[in-house]
């Protein structure tokens, strides 16, 4: 399907051995009831792919470009989030027990949300989701991103009314510096990186995560899928896909978490079996997986329930980004990841044996993204086209 690349695989010795729970069943329903009741939702579709399965029964995308005005998963994770954060401020201010999303975003309660901040670090989409949600729910935004963000993701952030403010480094520096200012602001962190001590709101944001995943387990049709091949960045999205394929599949897919070469820290912590970190700039075209530090939750998930770890390089994922495009869909260069794992393993003959690929296989994938930045889609597709 793609041209030849170079790419680790990493079967996980410790699939399937029992661990803790990271995402309570309540909390999903919470977030559910909550998410599918905001005006201008509707599930996003599920695409067959079947001129490209490639040797395998059923191949099948399920295509976020459309989600929300940001157009990628991040719009069901930040956003709840940011209403929650919301709400509960304005609980702990006595303006109202229990504020909803259709309140906040009417404007009834502006006088004080118009005075509150939130924040995050982002490589593009999830501060994006952030910053629409602060212009649907009426509070300020402020935006961090590191130096190696595009000025067409910067651009798009700020046409949402947030301040972006660049910062030298890595996403990991940026969500470093958004979490010091915030101390010394008082704002709201909403990050959608888990670490020790800050966790609560890295778990609503999975939560919301876990709708893209229900949703196609409600439109998948026929036996239910055998591997899933999902993108991962710090880990949060890849994790609440896993557990809602556990909730919903009474035999869970195989999981394969799919991450850029040059940014891969849940393959090196599934290497060293403890959370690591990765060095370096972390420079890939995939720039919403550019991240050097795992979530703890998305972590503690991943350790033993993902069946294997990929790492792919920035060509092979333009290679897909193209032969989607050529089949209609358009696709940012992150949401690619997880099928461009998919077509590197199941062309290859020991992977496709570690992974138990064969003909009877049903494989689902996620476009967790649309285009993030036209300009440099653009300059990508002609590049392939010469």
């Amino acid at each position: 399907m793609i041209g030849s690349h170079p790419f680790s695989l990493l079967v996980n010795p410790r699939h399937g051995i029992p661990g803790v729970t990271v995402l309570p069943a309540g909390g999903f329903r919470r977030a559910k009831a909550a998410i599918t009741g905001w005006d201008g939702y509707a599930p996003t579709p599920l695409h067959d792919l079947d001129a490209l399965a490639a040797g395998v029964a059923t191949l099948r995308i399920k295509d976020e470009s459309g989600r929300f005005g940001p157009g990628s998963v991040k719009a069901l994770g930040g956003p709840y989030a940011v209403m929650r954060l919301l709400a509960a401020e304005l609980s702990r201010r006595g303006v109202a027990g229990a504020a909803t999303a259709e309140a906040l975003a009417d404007g009834r309660y502006r006088d004080v949300t118009g005075t509150l901040t939130v924040t995050c670090a982002t490589d593009g989409n999830h501060g994006r989701a952030v910053a629409w949600a602060a212009r649907r729910f009426h509070c300020r935004c402020v935006i961090f991103v590191p130096g190696a963000v595009s000025q067409g993701r910067r651009d798009a952030i700020a046409a949402l009314g947030a301040e972006v403010v660049p910062v030298g480094g890595t996403y990991d520096d940026a969500v470093r510096e958004a979490s010091r200012l915030a101390a010394a602001e008082n704002w709201l962190v909403v990050a959608d990186t888990a670490y020790p001590g800050y966790t609560e709101t890295p778990r609503e944001i999975m939560q919301g995560y876990r709708l893209m995943a229900d949703e196609a387990a409600d439109q998948w049709s026929g036996d239910p899928p055998t591997h899933v091949f999902i993108q991962a960045g710090v880990g949060g999205v890849a994790a609440a896909v896993s557990v809602q394929m556990r909730t919903r599949f009474g035999t869970a897919p195989r999981l394969v978490v799919v991450e850029p070469d040059r940014a891969a820290c849940l393959f090196a912590s599934a290497r060293q079996d403890a959370l690591a970190a990765v060095p370096g700039g972390l420079e890939t075209i995939m720039a919403g997986l550019a991240c050097g530090e795992p979530s703890l939750l998305a972590w503690q998930e991943l350790d033993r329930a993902a069946a294997a770890f990929m790492t792919i390089p920035d060509a092979a994922a333009v290679d897909t980004l193209c032969l989607l495009a050529d089949a209609g869909l358009v696709v940012g260069e992150s949401g690619v990841a997880g099928l461009t794992g998919f077509f590197l393993a199941v062309a290859d003959t020991t992977a496709r044996a570690d992974l138990g690929l064969d003909a009877a296989s049903r494989v689902l994938c996620f476009a967790t993204e649309g285009v993030t930045d036209r300009s440099l889609y653009d300059t990508r597709l002609k590049s392939r086209q010469r």
